[in-house]
């Protein structure tokens, strides 16, 4: 019987083997030891999987985390301003497009929260708005983002009646999101993030379009942009 052929025998039959001089290991044994193994090297690519993300993750100045910040704070302006449409605009149409307005761009500040929380980093931040674009402090209206409305226009629309609603609400959301478009090509002219380009490039096409339908309904209204 060759010695491969009596090693294997005596491991059938969990019989220790000689590995080094000096040590024997059972069969057993071995399988206990390579189980550990890999356990250990699973749980070693599990904590790595959570590190790196972190370790490439945008930090706390960056771009990405001041658009995200920004962005935020805009598009809960267009969902206050959309809901108050979808109430009380005299046209359906108008009704339609606030609701749409107020439900995409509050799905999108929930996926831009989560960013900032994947990234470790807080919801708010001590910089000033628009600090993260060159030059964007310069678009700010006292410490409003572009094309945001006041609090006292805020309180001019949920006051109106009527078609003024209508006329108010396009007017102020088509100078909205001609500001919030002013922001996402700010954040594509600086960002390589696949995710971050992927929602702005969303926003863009999205607000474009809408864009076109306040100018139209505006022009039905009998009414101009501001």
């Amino acid at each position: 019987m060759s010695k491969r052929a009596g090693v294997a025998q005596r491991l059938e039959r969990s019989e220790p083997v000689a590995l080094m001089p000096g040590v024997r290991v059972s069969r057993r044994v071995r399988i206990a030891l390579i189980a550990i193994g890999a356990v250990v090297l699973l749980l070693i690519g599990y904590g790595a999987g959570l590190l790196i993300p972190r370790l490439t993750a945008p930090d706390d100045a960056s771009p990405e985390a001041g658009f995200a910040r920004d962005m935020s704070a805009h598009h809960s302006q267009a969902v206050e301003m959309g809901m108050i449409a979808f109430q009380k605009a005299s046209r359906p149409e108008v009704r339609t497009l606030g609701g749409d307005i107020a439900l995409t761009q509050q799905a999108q500040v929930g996926i831009m929260q989560t960013w900032l929380k994947d990234w470790g980093l807080g919801p708010n931040s001590t910089q000033t708005p628009m600090s993260w674009m060159p030059d964007g402090q310069r678009s700010l209206n006292g410490n409003l983002m572009p094309g945001m409305a006041t609090r006292e226009e805020i309180q001019k629309l949920q006051n109106a009646t009527g078609t003024e609603v209508d006329i108010l609400f396009c007017q102020y959301m088509l100078r909205h999101h001609i500001g919030g478009i002013h922001m996402v090509d700010g954040i594509l002219a600086q960002t390589d993030d696949p995710q971050v380009r992927q929602l702005a490039q969303g926003m863009k096409d999205g607000q474009s379009k809408e864009i076109q339908a306040l100018r139209s309904l505006l022009e039905d209204l009998g009414s101009k942009p501001l």
